[in-house]
């Protein structure tokens, strides 16, 4: 895994505003999304929320360190960008 470019790819859908993070924001969550990223280490509701977007068609990956390629406390993410969805999944 290139943690760099992940880092950057990442960094540019949030700053974009095609990123939606947390559980809580998307936990009920109704448009479109194409990928979903979940730290190893995150608790029972992030991981079960996790597994609700998975069984609906998303595709999800569970990843190390996921606040460490953010720099913030996330645990878990999700894309809305089709595109950047792509490069992302290059890099994991």
């Amino acid at each position: 895994m290139q943690t760099t470019k992940l880092a950057s790819y990442i960094g540019i859908a949030m700053q974009g505003g095609n990123a939606v993070i947390g559980s809580d924001n998307l936990d009920g969550y109704n448009k479109k999304l194409y990928l979903v990223l979940v730290d190893k280490q995150a608790g029972k509701t992030s991981k079960k929320v996790f597994a609700k977007l998975t069984e609906k068609g998303i595709e999800g990956c569970e990843i190390e360190n996921l606040d460490g390629l953010t720099g913030k406390n996330i645990k878990i993410i999700a894309f809305k960008n089709k595109g950047l969805s792509e490069e992302i999944k290059k890099y994991l």
